[in-house]
């Protein structure tokens, strides 16, 4: 079982919010993201519109243009708490579903959230894991990052392990992916492969293309523990099928 009292020892928590809201409302949060609103606790913001996983690129059904994703970074849990009992963001907590979860690993750099702490003591989470990808695209790059990165999204659509997927956008250049798993091997499973040569290869083989000429000039990928969540999304909730509090 995980220590939760160690999970809490770190105030700091991020969440990600998946929000319905009318398109000029998204285009609006786009423009003009939360955290240069001076909201207390709030440190750094993220917001995207949501793409489905493994939809043609010009197909109008790939695009959700009246949603929302949000990655967000907080102090800790009662200024989140805050934010949301406020009037003007009742559509946050009325018109969505978020997650709250500690940040326990990794990869590569994003300037804005570099000095976010990490739970180091969570080694191998024994429940379900989110992962978080954020990206700078280089435009000049964009042909190539779409030849590679389509597959693997179709690998991560069909995959068993997962139990929420979503590909994000930021124009011109932001890129995010957001997938809760049951377990963290599930989502090894995806990216390394059951069956040597045989699944698992599009992630990799778009890894080796990355390593060659980077797709971005900033990239970090990121996994959390989930903490708790709150609303409905798409029908649906407790994607994570637990609570850590």
């Amino acid at each position: 079982m995980r220590n939760t009292d160690n999970l809490k020892r770190n105030n700091e928590i991020f969440t990600f919010h998946l929000v319905n809201m009318s398109f000029f409302s998204m285009l609006k949060h786009l423009i003009s993201p939360l955290h240069k609103k001076n909201i207390t606790g709030l440190k750094h913001s993220e917001s995207f519109f949501l793409m489905n996983l493994g939809e043609p690129i010009l197909f109008l059904k790939r695009f959700n243009l009246k949603s929302i994703g949000l990655f967000m970074w907080w102090s800790d849990e009662n200024e989140l708490n805050q934010f949301l009992r406020q009037e003007t963001n009742k559509v946050f907590s009325e018109n969505g579903w978020h997650i709250q979860m500690k940040k326990y690993r990794k990869w590569g750099s994003i300037r804005e959230i570099d000095s976010a702490q990490i739970s180091t003591h969570i080694k191998e989470p024994d429940g379900p894991v989110v992962a978080v990808t954020l990206a700078r695209l280089k435009l000049s790059q964009t042909l190539r990052f779409t030849k590679w990165g389509k597959p693997v999204e179709a690998q991560v659509k069909s995959h068993s392990g997962k139990n929420l997927a979503y590909a994000a956008f930021r124009p011109f250049n932001t890129f995010c992916t957001f997938s809760i798993w049951k377990n963290e091997k599930e989502m090894q499973d995806m990216v390394n492969g059951r069956v040597p040569f045989k699944d698992g290869r599009d992630h990799k083989m778009a890894m080796v293309e990355r390593t060659k000429k980077p797709f971005h000039f900033e990239f970090s990928t990121m996994r959390f523990v989930p903490l708790k969540e709150a609303g409905m999304w798409k029908g649906g909730s407790n994607f994570t099928k637990a609570s850590r509090y």
